[in-house]
């Protein structure tokens, strides 16, 4: 495998510069802050660059090319037409300091977009302004410091069920507070006789993940919601699964006083590799003062900024991530409230039907039923085989599937968590099926061949762990004179 540093040739360019200022010197930058020399960038032409980036994207695993599921990740196939839609010049080429006059379209999208995300959630207001997930959580409890706060009251505690998103202890903790774990009773539930011991005049909220990250619902989370509020605490819910759930149950019905909505899972924008995203925050009407702003507000003259003086200040600069919120509104529009629900209807068959095609090969960590994803777990692999989550996942590679989340959710063991989404056909979800049960075959019957997976890739196996404390660098290249 090249990179581009390995077709360097001094000399090579992918354009020159013409004219009789072609050569001269900057002169309008301050000496300190001129190179001293060039730096040190690989010397390629245009035709090379073209085709190096080319054929490294055609080894790279997407949504685009293949079957992608990977669990809680919501790895959907996102519809073109809300990238053409993004791509418009009049949202695409928008100056970020346009005067409200001048964006008035894309200011009433982002209120309608914030009307249509309030009734999904049945919430009163929204913040469209976090980045992603994690950002909305940070958002969120934020907001509950600042609510307990203007009531007089400090305090320092949020619980965390263990079957909560792999995020939300962090967000907690960044937000200034301390983190107390609730533990899942057998069927991987919250467990309402320890929530209730756990609940005291400290407790400023709790964080839960509706289906939870074993793709488990809450049934309990209205009684729950009472502890919490009997409490004087908040409840707040990571949106990260409402593909799930979508048209068949909102949060703010649920009892929820806060949520986040992964727009780049759900309401389709193309993610991975650590973006794009947006996580709006929902909020019932006794929290909507706090929300990060400005908000779009609209008058008898139009759209307009607004602020409030209680909220809790900006989370992101301009209106966030606008492209994002642009293909969510495409995409809430296209497929309106019937479609929506569709959405969920088939992402949870989708999930159920292929578990049921792996059949006993994987069993699942928690025999409850589930919706839109599932737990498998190598468990009885690991301990008679050796094989374990992680050899099964890197053969799956081989078999064109890409790895589903593996040793997530911490609460089953040799976890892999798996969600195939509502955009895969049938023919999709046999072939992966049969992946899966045919890798099961091999570790009963040459278990060692799964131990150096995946075989048809450009790198095998890989040391991950060295990796990650060891790098091996690119050699710095020689600066080509001035």
């Amino acid at each position: 495998m090249s990179l581009i540093f390995d077709l360097h040739r001094p000399g090579q360019t992918g354009l020159r510069l013409l004219g009789p200022d072609a050569t001269a010197e900057a002169t309008d930058l301050p000496a300190h802050l001129r190179r001293e020399q060039p730096p040190a960038l690989p010397e390629v032409s245009e035709p090379e660059v073209v085709r190096h980036y080319t054929r490294r994207s055609r080894e790279n695993f997407s949504i685009d090319t293949a079957f992608y599921p990977l669990g809680s990740c919501t790895m959907k196939h996102n519809p073109k037409i809300n990238d053409v839609v993004a791509s418009l010049p009049g949202f695409a080429q928008l100056h970020p300091h346009a005067a409200e006059g001048d964006c008035q379209g894309a200011l009433e999208l982002m209120h309608r977009l914030e009307a249509a995300l309030s009734e999904i959630t049945g919430m009163a207001a929204v913040s469209l302004q976090p980045a992603a997930g994690a950002s909305g959580e940070l958002t969120a409890m934020l907001m509950v410091r600042a609510y307990h706060a203007a009531r007089g009251e400090r305090r320092t505690t949020v619980l965390i069920p263990d079957s909560a998103h792999g995020t939300n202890p962090a967000s907690a903790h960044l937000a200034g507070f301390t983190i107390a774990e609730i533990p899942s009773a057998a069927d991987g539930r919250i467990d309402l006789a320890e929530l209730r011991r756990a609940v005291n005049h400290d407790t400023a909220a709790m964080m839960v993940t509706n289906p939870n990250t074993l793709g488990v619902f809450e049934t309990e989370i209205q009684a729950a919601a009472e502890i919490l509020h009997d409490g004087g605490g908040l409840l707040y819910m990571d949106g990260a699964n409402l593909n799930a759930i979508l048209g068949k149950v909102r949060p703010g019905d649920m009892g929820f006083d806060l949520v986040h909505l992964n727009l780049h899972k759900t309401f389709s924008t193309p993610h991975g590799g650590g973006g794009p995203g947006a996580g709006p925050v929902a909020v019932t009407a006794a929290l909507a003062p706090f929300l990060p702003g400005p908000r779009v507000a609209r008058s008898a003259d139009g759209y307009r900024w607004a602020h409030d003086d209680h909220a809790i200040g900006r989370v992101h600069g301009f209106a966030g991530n606008f492209g994002v919120l642009v293909r969510a509104y495409a995409y809430i529009r296209t497929l309106g409230a019937a479609g929506l629900t569709q959405v969920s209807d088939q992402a949870v068959l989708n999930a159920n039907y292929l578990q049921a095609m792996i059949g006993d090969a994987l069993p699942l960590a928690f025999a409850s039923p589930f919706l839109h994803e599932c737990v498998l777990t190598a468990k009885e692999l690991a301990k008679r085989h050796h094989v374990t989550a992680l050899d099964l996942a890197k053969r799956l590679i081989d078999h064109g599937v890409h790895p589903p989340t593996i040793y997530f959710p911490l609460i089953a063991p040799e976890a892999l968590m798996v969600e195939p989404t509502e955009t895969e056909s049938k023919a999709t979800l046999d072939a992966a099926a049969a992946a899966f049960r045919a890798i099961v075959r091999e570790a009963l019957e040459s278990p060692a061949s799964l131990h150096e997976a995946p075989h048809t890739t450009a790198l095998s196996r890989l040391d991950e762990t060295r990796a990650a404390r060891h790098p091996v660098l690119v050699e710095p290249l020689t600066p080509a004179a001035p």
